[in-house]
């Protein structure tokens, strides 16, 4: 009877080609009865030009070019009517300032971090990364599908803005410092740059945090004004050229497990676009965020092993920093979710989604690849 039953239903791949025939005769039958051609509807789509300003140098080219390949797509995708032209930081406002110009309409959009605004709401911080947070994968994983970006979003509205996944570097290294620390008594009095929440858990162990713009830490660091600064990994390092002033490299980044970047979208203007503008805008976004990933992934170890023949030495946290760091962190989420509503909502979301990550991720990745990375095959 089984066989009989499945000779008389259509194979799945010939309903997939009927279904598809049917809706584009009836696409192409539409546009007849309405005495339009399809080219002509695609010709009445408007000419739209915007700016976009990001919050990094054209130097550091992998993380300022997620908003590259984007203008390059959203003209790709509409046949080149809406035009996006890309400022780096400082063209039209300074690199911390990306989120303000697109709230108050000085331009459209803008590449940006997230917890570069804890200042204004420490929600904020979720946007990019918290410390001890989620990893890269588990952050696109939160921000997809398990409301993150529903999440964010509405906390966003308040400030105007429309946010998109626009990228992630990975887990990032934990800074360059002109002298070692060699255990929690080193942290004290430390000028180490660092933005986020991260500055603030640094600050609790007895640092002083700072937070500069990319373009602005290797003067900083040359001259001494600070002692220590974290950027991003190796191969964005090496170029902003920190191991020629400060040789001690530190590992891991605990404050910036999985770093998001963001496009950020002032929302009168998203309303504005056709709707194939937003569909093409959205794909664009991912595609960029899909690209800075891997090209990280492929870079930043080629040039760890250029830093290294460089002369940089290697450190990792020592323990008391590591748990010390850790204690605080959590300490500052629960005394932050207890005041802050907003941050309150996000963090009790994200923590389920974080410990439920967590296991799955310790017992089949962590439990191949620490096997894996312990007994390398060369």
């Amino acid at each position: 009877m089984g066989a009989a039953h499945t000779a008389l239903k259509p194979k799945k791949k010939e309903q997939t080609v009927e279904r598809r025939s049917f809706l584009k005769q009836a696409s192409v039958a539409g546009v007849a009865a309405a005495g339009i051609s399809a080219p002509a509807i695609a010709a009445a789509e408007p000419n739209i030009q915007w700016r976009i300003t990001s919050s990094f140098p054209k130097s550091l080219e992998t993380i300022y070019g997620g908003a590259e390949q984007l203008s390059k797509r959203v003209s790709d995708l509409t046949d080149g009517k809406f035009q996006i032209k890309v400022h780096a930081a400082g063209e039209i406002v300074p690199g911390l300032q990306a989120l303000d110009a697109v709230q108050n309409g000085t331009v459209q959009a803008c590449h940006t971090c997230g917890y570069y605004y804890v200042g204004k709401n420490k929600t904020f911080a979720f946007d990019t990364a918290v410390p001890f947070g989620l990893s890269s994968r588990q952050q696109a994983a939160w921000m997809y599908y398990g409301g993150g970006l529903q999440l964010m979003r509405e906390f966003l509205r308040d400030y105007k803005v429309i946010s998109f996944y626009g990228g992630n570097t990975g887990t990032q290294m934990g800074g360059w410092f002109r002298n070692p620390v060699k255990s929690l008594a080193d942290v004290k009095g430390l000028k180490i740059r660092i933005p986020g929440i991260g500055g603030e858990v640094w600050s609790r162990l007895g640092a002083v945090p700072q937070t500069l713009a990319g373009g602005d830490i290797y003067p900083a660091l040359e001259k001494g004004t600070i002692d220590a600064a974290e950027w991003v990994g190796p191969y964005d390092d090496e170029k902003l050229g920190f191991y020629k002033v400060a040789k001690n490299y530190f590992y891991p980044g605990w404050w910036e497990p999985g770093p998001q970047i963001s496009f950020y979208v002032n929302l009168d203007e998203w309303a504005k676009l056709p709707k194939s503008y937003q569909a093409a805008f959205e794909v664009a976004t991912a595609e960029a965020a899909i690209a800075m990933q891997a090209e990280y992934d492929a870079k930043n170890p080629q040039a760890l092993v250029r830093l290294l023949q460089a002369g940089v030495k290697l450190h990792k946290y020592p323990a008391d920093i590591m748990k010390a760091a850790q204690k605080a962190t959590f300490e500052l989420y629960e005394e932050e979710a207890a005041k802050n509503a907003s941050f309150k909502k996000v963090y009790t979301e994200w923590k389920k989604f974080r410990g439920i990550e967590q296991g799955w991720f310790s017992l089949a990745e962590s439990g191949l690849e620490s096997f894996m990375y312990a007994n390398r095959v060369k």
